[in-house]
């Protein structure tokens, strides 16, 4: 016997383990790579975005300072032009006076505004504490009287910090009256970047920190505040020195730098604005995309060792499967073959029935067709025998004479209509002549006369003063017109005052319009399929619409109906107008 062969398409067992071998280096390499390139982009991407964030922030907070100090510092220009505020220096009479600036620093949004006499004594202020306080000595009170536009001050406090005031004099006339002194809240800037940014300060023209979110460095110099920081203060080790950076833990610095100095000039007195970010959550941020790069290459590691531990029990698993579908596969064949057979011999059944079915639809339509077309000149037939009797027995044979010459030329049309009836199962083969529309109506009228008059019908007629010519059978036309004057009859049925318009217009198309002022068409859809009708069993067979659609399109033109907007039913009959009436004429 031959040695036994492994089965054809799948791999030896030799060439999958140097293959696995081969791509679990690959997957080893290319984890390593990734995690350092990871790293050395994330740690560029978050150093700039921190970088960049710092700066925006440095920019929006010197923004906010400008705005409000600009904000104040039209107020005392607008205090010292206030009458009652003159009035009370001039009277002494301060009784109004604090309430009024009470009212002011609510709409002003300053910390506070003191009313100055001419000694320096507080006469009025929203702070009652500093009611009766002497300014005198004051730098804000000195050089407002001094000088003739708005003073700016940084007083110190002795709690710490600085005050920053707007003082501008008072005058009536040459004499000066007093000083209105606003008191501009800096300070809740300080805390609004407290809870923001790791450090941030102010300094003016001279470098001595006025605003600071580290209240220490208040009335210090960048320099000195940074010696006199310990480790353990905003910025911690990193603010203390950047010159032997190598000498503290790595995870401290990055890239040489300790932190982000950020400085920005406020164009206000030459201040500056400087802030301080560290580097602390760069290192976070990158260790937490490079774990989640580790873990799932470790999953997806783990994920390769159970693929080849399941590779001989999914191959099995393929065979039984495989093996089972083939079985359900040929049984379901086996079924739709049989299956297919029976609709075969059902299908050859259902062919013969339906052709039977449809010679015999096709005989009872013919016969239906013929009652119905007949009817209508063998009820005019019965009213002119009618009426001969009644004139034979007053002795005017003469004009029963009439009435059976009319009779005669309804018997000839009745045996037209049977002949015609015969081109309804095929189109064309007829000869067409021109026929006058307008003819072809009063001819139409006068079949109808006997139920026009029985009814009571007012019939309004709009006809064009031009024959209107088409090119036709005259016969089937007025088959046509029947049709649609005896629709409109049974239309009106039920209206107290039957009214049927008829117009002939003659425009692209020769048009006849009927239209009645019956209840109108439920279905417009069907109105033109055979045997549909809404009359009573023995009044109708549904033909009527279907044998003129049939013959309108049959001379190339088109029969549409519709609900009109007052009610009632219009039907109209285009059909190519013939343009040469002399021609058609002749």
């Amino acid at each position: 016997m031959k040695p036994h062969q492994p089965i054809s398409g799948w791999p030896r067992s030799d060439g999958i383990s140097w293959r696995v071998r081969l791509a679990l280096v690959i997957l080893l390499i290319v984890a390593v790579g990734t995690i350092w390139v990871t790293n050395r982009m994330m740690t560029d991407r978050f150093t700039e975005s921190t970088r960049n964030r710092a700066e925006l922030r440095l920019l929006l907070y010197g923004g906010n300072l400008q705005s409000e100090l600009s904000r104040n510092a039209i107020v005392p220009q607008l205090l010292a032009r206030d009458p009652t505020l003159i009035g009370a220096l001039n009277s002494s009479d301060y009784s109004q006076s604090t309430q009024r600036l009470i009212s002011f620093v609510e709409e002003i949004g300053a910390a506070s505004l003191m009313l100055l006499d001419g000694d320096g004594r507080t006469v009025a202020a929203t702070d009652r504490n500093r009611l009766g306080s002497q300014h005198r000595g004051e730098p804000y009170f000195v050089d407002a009287i001094r000088s003739n536009s708005t003073i700016f001050s940084v007083i110190p406090r002795e709690s710490g910090g600085y005050r920053f005031t707007y003082a501008r004099k008072i005058e009536s006339g040459s004499n000066t009256l007093g000083v209105i002194v606003v008191e501009v809240d800096l300070q809740k800037f300080e805390r609004t970047w407290g809870g923001i940014s790791d450090a941030v300060m102010v300094t003016d023209s001279t470098g001595t920190i006025v605003l600071s979110t580290e209240s220490r460095w208040r009335g210090l110099s960048e320099q000195e505040a940074l010696e006199r920081e310990t480790p353990q203060g905003a910025i911690e080790r990193a603010i203390r020195t950047t010159a032997d950076w190598t000498a503290l833990p790595a995870e401290a610095y990055l890239q040489g730098e300790a932190v982000i100095r950020m400085e920005s000039k406020i164009p206000f007195r030459g201040w500056r604005m400087t802030s301080f970010s560290t580097y602390a959550s760069v290192r976070e941020r990158v260790n937490g995309i490079l774990a989640l790069e580790i873990m799932g290459f470790a999953i997806l590691l783990a994920l390769v060792f159970y693929a080849l531990s399941r590779r001989t029990a999914l191959r099995m698993a393929l065979f039984q499967r495989e093996s089972a579908e083939l079985r359900a596969l040929n049984s379901r064949l086996q079924r739709e073959i049989a299956e297919r057979e029976r609709v075969q011999e059902t299908l050859a059944v259902a062919e013969q029935t339906l052709a039977q079915s449809s010679k015999l639809a096709a005989l009872g339509e013919m016969s239906a067709a013929v009652s119905h077309e007949l009817n209508q000149p063998l009820a005019a037939m019965k009213t002119y025998l009618a009426g001969a009797r009644l004139l034979l027995r007053r002795n005017r044979p003469e004009e029963a004479l009439s009435s059976f010459g009319r009779i005669d030329d309804l018997l000839d049309r009745m045996g037209a209509i049977t002949r015609q009836l015969k081109s309804y199962a095929r189109k064309g083969g007829d000869t067409l002549t021109p026929v006058n529309m307008g003819d072809a109506l009063a001819a139409a009228l006068s079949m109808m006369e006997p139920q026009l008059r029985q009814r009571k019908v007012e019939i309004a007629r709009i006809l064009p003063e031009e024959q209107v010519w088409v090119m036709g059978d005259r016969l089937r036309i007025e088959q046509v017109m029947v049709n649609l004057l005896r629709n409109a009859l049974d239309a009106t049925k039920s209206v107290r005052n039957p009214e049927v318009q008829i117009i002939l217009a003659a425009g692209e198309t020769a048009t006849l319009t009927v239209r009645d002022n019956g209840d109108g068409i439920e279905d417009l859809e069907s109105i033109f399929e055979p045997f549909y009708t809404t009359k009573q069993p023995g009044d109708g067979v549904g033909l009527g619409l279907a044998i003129s659609s049939g013959i309108v399109n049959d001379l190339g033109g088109r029969l549409s109906a519709r609900n009109g907007r007052d009610g009632g039913a219009v039907f109209e009959m285009q059909l190519p107008i013939l343009e040469t009436g002399v021609e058609a004429a002749e």
